[in-house]
């Protein structure tokens, strides 16, 4: 460990936080939430983005486009880890997000201003890429700064609590945002939002933005940090000394193996594969998956806190793997019984009719663009799996390149209307039924699936910001972090629909986060040592 634990002990905990400390926490929080709600406007949209800005054809493709540039976003935040990091780690902690807090804001609202695909072609899914990449960049260099701030201002004893209010930050900007797209689509009718209404909560970021920027100027640097420079202990490459000096490179690398990997997939599974599943799987509407899953995070969000307390006594990294290991042993029965709750004539479906698919050429998808080409078997696999069904894969037999068989009934080739009038002479029931949804078991597996969140993500920061040194924290934690949540966690929307798509099991995306769940299990249940009696004022 980079930190001694000779006087740690002796240090008592306040009872109750400062203002001082009250004020930190509510800034940092403030304009932490405001970067999650920038940032996941989009990912609440992406389905629906999957039209706008892509070409239509082929829906399974779009959608995977979407997620691709949802995804992307993902993908360069640890590079924004480093970026800022380094930054926050030479010149402050308070600097640093400031810029980050106006990179994303520019880019959310700049959103809102875009073009669609049918009025400018394929610039328009660049310039939303490059948005995207903003943002991840952005939200790079702000949770690192974020959590190392308020744990540097947080009392020994107390580091979990504290930092586990920047921790609902990421819930309740998800909240915020299905909140305000949801008031838009009950306000306007489709047609209205697809035109234009969708730009709207885009726009009002700026409102947001202007109010976090003002909170976060009235707030003084971190003071363990400004002790740290005005004694000129501060490191002058910590980038170099982050990653490539034992035994802090070590300890990055089990940060991310056996934390933060498994951190990330539980929490993306438990809250955007959750809605996911709900709109796109189970046909469910959109505004009753936002308000369910709404529901679940006003519900679940206080749990944040309470994981982050308990960490504080019993440990950080028990409750962390314990996480990790419930969500591996029940996401296949959770995600069973949520079909069978939201959408019982699709599982009724299922079982009575068989589906299966013959041909020799089809291909896994995993990014699409004016590259991507689509055998007869892609599409019909395509049509398939926007319906929400589960299909077997076989062979060819025939001289046709595909045939697809819905029960009794045959299909050749690829011929949409044919599919869709087998479906219906089957009994396929389509979108969900609201008055077969069972509302109160649906919400429940929704919140049993947020407390894995919770109990994975409120010790989480405290855990990473005692794993450093001072001189270098803000870099070394934010990498970790950010590949463990960008990589394999933003990573999941889009390698699970490729999955699904190219088996045809609706639930064979799940074996992804449980993998990943379980080798963070493993590395850090062997490899890792709790952090809670670190002192890190060093």
């Amino acid at each position: 460990m980079a930190q001694s634990q000779s006087d740690a002990a002796s240090i008592r905990p306040r009872a109750t936080e400062t203002g001082e400390e009250k004020k930190v926490i509510f800034a940092s929080s403030l304009g932490t939430v405001f970067e999650w709600y920038d940032f996941y406007l989009y990912a609440t949209l992406a389905p629906f983005f999957a039209a706008l800005f892509f070409p239509k054809g082929n829906e399974t493709a779009a959608l995977l486009s979407a997620f691709a540039t949802y995804a992307a976003g993902f993908l360069v935040r640890p590079f924004g880890a480093l970026v800022f990091g380094r930054i926050g780690d030479l010149v402050g902690r308070k600097y640093t997000f400031l810029v980050t807090i106006l990179v994303m804001g520019f880019a959310t609202f700049a959103v809102g201003l875009l073009p669609t695909y049918e009025s400018i072609g394929w610039a328009a899914p660049i310039l939303l890429v490059s948005l995207r990449l903003l943002q991840g960049l952005a939200l790079g260099g702000e949770y690192g700064g974020a959590a190392t701030y308020v744990a540097e201002h947080a009392p020994h004893g107390r580091r979990g609590y504290d930092t586990s209010w920047i921790q609902t930050t990421a819930t309740l900007g998800f909240f915020l945002s299905l909140a305000v797209i949801g008031g838009c689509r009950v306000g306007m009718d489709v047609k209205t939002f697809a035109d234009w209404g969708w730009r709207l909560p885009f726009l009002v970021s700026a409102i947001l933005l202007a109010f976090s920027v003002y909170i976060r100027l009235k707030l003084n640097e971190s003071p363990v940090f400004q002790k740290m420079k005005d004694e000129g202990k501060g490191s002058k490459a910590p980038l170099t000394e982050s990653f490539l000096h034992y035994p802090n490179n070590k300890f990055v690398l089990l940060a991310l193996l056996g934390a933060t990997a498994g951190q990330g997939v539980i929490w993306y599974t438990g809250q955007f594969y959750a809605l996911f599943f709900l709109t796109i799987t189970l046909k469910v509407d959109y505004l009753t998956a936002y308000t369910l899953i709404g529901a679940s995070l006003l519900l679940g969000t206080p749990f944040f806190v309470f994981f982050g307390w308990l960490s504080d006594h019993i440990g950080r990294l028990k409750i962390i793997l314990a996480g990790c290991l419930l969500g591996a042993l029940t996401y296949f029965p959770l995600f069973g019984a949520l079909t069978h709750y939201a959408n019982p004539a699709l599982e009724a479906y299922q079982a009575k009719t068989q589906i299966s698919v013959e041909a020799n050429q089809c291909d896994f998808h995993l990014f699409v663009g004016p590259w991507s080409k689509f055998s007869e078997c892609d599409r019909v696999k395509d049509f398939l799996t926007k319906q929400g069904l589960s299909f077997k894969s076989a062979p060819a037999t025939g001289d046709a390149p595909v045939v697809t068989k819905v029960g009794s009934i045959e299909v050749k080739g690829w011929d949409e209307k044919a599919l869709a009038a087998a479906l219906k002479e089957s009994g396929y029931p389509g979108p969900a039924n609201k008055d077969q949804i069972n509302y109160g078991m649906t919400l429940l597996i929704l919140f049993i699936m947020l407390i894995y969140v919770t109990m994975v993500y409120g010790p989480i920061a405290a855990f990473l910001v005692e794993l450093f040194p001072t001189k270098i924290r803000y870099t070394s934690m934010s990498l970790p972090y950010h590949i463990g949540n960008g990589w394999f966690g933003g990573m999941l929307p889009l390698t699970a629909t490729a999955m699904v798509a190219a088996t045809g099991d609706v639930y064979y995306g799940l074996w992804y986060p449980i993998v990943v769940a379980v080798m963070t299990l493993v590395i850090g249940g062997l490899f890792l040592r709790d952090t809670k009696d670190v002192d890190i004022s060093k």
